[in-house]
C-alpha cells in the first residue's frame, strides 16, 4: 500500500460517473445519428451518416454492469484526464555530461540527472540532436519525467540489447525461450527497488514473477477483508478501515477456489465456462490470485469508495481482501523523443535479445507521450502496469515481435493515437509479428484511434477480459500467440467498435464467433483466411454483432470517448 494525499478525491479525480452524465455524453457524440437507419438512407436524406446501434442504448441504461460492453470511461492516467500536470524542469542532461553529438555515451549522464530529479520530482530535459546510449535508461522515482524536444528532434540511439546489459533472461515456465521477447525496455519505467530485485533475480537465473507482489508473489500483507459486492460497484464495505486513507493505492486480491469459479466468472459464467477444463491450464492458473490496483477516494467508517468501479463480483469463496504491494512508480513519464535501436535483423520467434523500447512496470498513473521507437524487438510494454496513458506513440523500422504488449495483470490503461508502421525490411524466416497484445488476465484496457499498417489484435491467451479496441484502421496481417497451457484467448466483455480492416481478414477482428459475452460493432465485411481459430467455450457465446458490413457508420464513433464524456 502507498499513501499519497495528492491523489485523493481532491487530486484531479472526479467522483463516480453517473448514468445521467454518461447519457449526456451520449447525446453529444450521437448527435445527428438515427437509430436503426441505414447509412445509405441517411446519406440520401442529407443527414450526417451515422447509426446508433441498440447495444449503445442498452449500455447507456446500465453502463457499469452491461453483459457485453465493459465500462472503460476511467481508463488511463488520472482517470483519463486530458490535461496532465506539467512538472517543473529540475535538470538538463547536458549539465551532467551529455553531448548530443551521436558518439558520446550519454546513458550515465541521463541516469545521473534522473537520480537527482528523483530526490524531489521534476522534469529532466534532453536537447535536440542524437544522444548515443550504451546502457539502459531507468526512470525509477515517482513524479519524474524525462522530456526531449520532440520525437522528430531528439533521438536516443541505443547500441546494446538487454541480454548484454542485464543478462540472459529465461522463462519461469521452462524451455529455451528468452523472456526479453516480452519483458523489459531500453527505457524502463519501474520503481527503483522493484527494478533492482528483478535484475538481481535475472542475473542469478531465478526467473521472477514480474508483478505487484514481488519475485515470488509473497511481498504483501492484508489490510482488510472485503464484504461481498457486485461488479460495477464504486463502493465496498470492509471489516477494518483503520489502515485505509483516501489517496492510498491498494491491491484488491481475489483467490480462486478448487472449482475455478473465479476464472469461470471472468469468462462470463454459464454452461460453457463451467464445463471448460481449467485444471490443466497451468500457466493460466499461475496468474491467480487476481490482483487489481486501485486508489481509494473516500473512507467513511467501513464504507470505502474506489476511483473505478469493481471489475468483477466479490464473492466469499474468493476471499476478497485489500492488501499492500511493492512500492509503485507514480506520476512519472517519458515525452518527446525517438528511441532507435541498431537496424539488425529480427531474431527467430521467442529468442529476442532485448532491443526493446519503452516499458512501464509496477507503474500507476504514469504516461508516455510523443515517443517513437525504431528497429526494436518489442515496442511499448505494460507489465503489471495500471492506469497509465500512452499517447501519440509510434513503432517504426525493420519490424517487431510485439509492437505493443500488455501483460502480467495490467489494467485500466489507455493507448491512444498510436501507429504501427509497415516494416522497412522483409520479415526474416522464423520470426513472428503479433500487434497490439493483451494477455495474462489483463482487463479494462483501451486501444483508441490507431493506425496499424501491420499486425493484428493479439489476444495472446491467458484469458484477458473486458478490453476495448475502438476507432482503429488495421491491415490485419499478424498472428496471435499464446501457449495452450495459458487457456482461452478471450474472457468476457471484449468490445471491438468501429474497426476498419483494410485487407478483409476476419481473424481476431470479428469476434462474435470466438469471444464470450463480446461485442463486435461497426466493422466492414471480412472473411476467414490465414490463422483461423475456434471458440474455447462450448455452446452459446452470448456475443453481439451489430452494424456488420459498415465502415465509419456507427455512432458514437469511439466507444472510449463516448464513455469518458465531454468533461475530458
Amino acid at each position: 500500500m502507498s499513501h499519497d494525499k495528492s491523489h485523493g478525491s481532491a487530486g484531479g479525480h472526479a467522483g463516480p460517473v453517473t448514468r445521467r452524465g454518461l447519457l449526456g455524453g451520449a447525446v453529444v457524440v450521437a448527435a445527428g445519428a438515427v437509430a436503426g437507419a441505414a447509412p445509405s438512407a441517411l446519406a440520401a436524406a442529407g443527414a450526417p451518416p451515422g447509426v446508433v446501434p441498440p447495444l449503445w442504448r442498452e449500455f447507456a441504461r446500465s453502463p457499469f454492469t452491461h453483459p457485453q460492453i465493459p465500462f472503460v470511461g476511467r481508463a488511463g492516467c488520472l482517470g483519463g484526464a486530458a490535461r496532465l500536470p506539467r512538472r517543473p524542469v529540475v535538470a538538463d542532461v547536458r549539465d551532467f555530461g551529455a553531448v548530443a553529438d551521436g558518439t558520446t555515451d550519454c546513458a550515465p549522464a541521463i541516469n545521473r540527472a534522473l537520480a537527482v530529479a528523483g530526490r524531489a520530482g521534476g522534469t529532466v530535459t534532453l536537447p535536440p540532436g542524437t544522444l548515443r546510449i550504451d546502457g539502459l535508461i531507468r526512470v525509477g522515482h515517482s513524479n519524474v519525467v524525462l522530456r526531449g524536444a520532440g520525437s522528430d528532434r531528439t533521438t536516443l540511439r541505443a547500441t546494446k540489447h538487454l541480454t548484454e546489459l542485464v543478462g540472459a533472461y529465461g522463462s519461469r515456465y521452462g524451455g529455451d525461450k528468452s523472456s526479453w521477447s516480452w519483458a523489459g525496455g531500453l527505457i524502463w519505467l519501474a520503481p527503483e527497488a522493484r527494478w533492482n530485485s528483478l535484475s538481481d533475480a535475472i542475473r542469478a537465473k531465478e526467473w521472477p514473477f514480474e508483478g505487484w507482489t514481488g519475485n515470488r508473489r509473497d511481498e504483501w500483507h492484508t489490510l482488510t477483508t472485503v464484504a461481498p459486492a457486485r461488479r460495477g460497484s464504486w463502493t465496498v464495505r470492509v471489516s477494518d478501515p483503520s489502515r485505509l486513507r483516501p489517496g492510498d493505492l491498494v491491491l484488491l486480491r481475489l483467490a480462486d477456489d478448487a472449482d475455478h469459479t473465479l476464472l469461470a466468472h471472468m469468462a462470463g459464467g454459464g454452461p460453457g465456462a463451467e464445463s471448460y477444463t481449467w485444471g490443466d491450464k497451468t500457466k493460466l492458473t499461475s496468474y491467480v490470485p487476481y490482483e487489481w490496483p486501485v486508489r481509494l477516494t473516500e473512507v467513511h467508517g467501513r464504507r470505502v469508495t474506489l476511483e473505478r468501479p469493481l471489475p468483477l463480483d466479490l464473492r466469499p469463496e474468493w476471499d476478497p481482501r485489500l492488501t499492500t504491494h511493492v512500492g509503485e512508480l507514480t506520476g512519472a513519464g517519458v515525452e518527446g523523443l525517438t528511441l532507435e535501436a541498431p537496424d539488425v535483423p529480427q531474431q527467430p520467434h521467442l529468442l529476442d535479445r532485448g532491443y526493446n523500447g519503452v516499458v512501464l512496470q509496477c507503474a500507476y498513473d504514469c504516461r508516455v507521450d510523443d515517443v517513437t521507437v525504431r528497429h526494436v524487438d518489442n515496442g511499448f510494454g505494460l507489465v503489471a502496469a495500471s492506469a497509465c496513458t500512452l499517447s501519440r506513440t509510434k513503432v517504426a523500422g525493420r519490424g517487431s515481435h510485439h509492437p505493443y504488449f500488455c501483460r502480467e495483470g495490467s489494467h485500466d490503461n489507455l493507448i491512444e493515437d498510436f501507429t504501427v508502421e509497415e516494416r522497412t525490411t522483409p520479415a526474416p524466416a522464423g520470426t513472428q509479428l503479433h500487434g497490439i497484445n493483451v494477455e495474462g488476465l489483463s482487463s479494462h484496457n483501451v486501444w483508441s484511434r490507431g493506425v496499424m499498417e501491420m499486425g493484428t489484435f493479439d489476444s495472446h491467451r491467458g484469458m484477458p477480459f473486458a478490453n476495448v479496441r475502438t476507432d482503429i484502421t488495421v491491415d490485419n496481417n499478424g498472428r496471435h500467440g499464446g501457449d495452450a497451457s495459458a487457456g482461452p484467448l478471450f474472457g468476457a466483455r471484449f468490445a471491438h467498435w468501429n474497426i476498419r480492416v483494410t485487407n478483409g481478414r476476419a481473424g481476431l477482428m470479428k469476434i462474435d464467433g470466438l469471444a464470450p459475452w463480446s461485442a463486435t460493432v461497426g466493422i466492414n465485411e471480412v472473411r476467414e483466411f490465414d490463422q483461423i481459430d475456434v471458440p474455447d467455450f462450448a455452446g452459446d457465446l452470448h456475443a453481439r454483432l451489430e452494424l456488420y458490413g459498415t465502415t465509419g457508420a456507427v455512432r458514437p464513433r469511439n466507444l472510449y470517448e463516448a464513455q469518458r464524456g465531454p468533461e475530458r
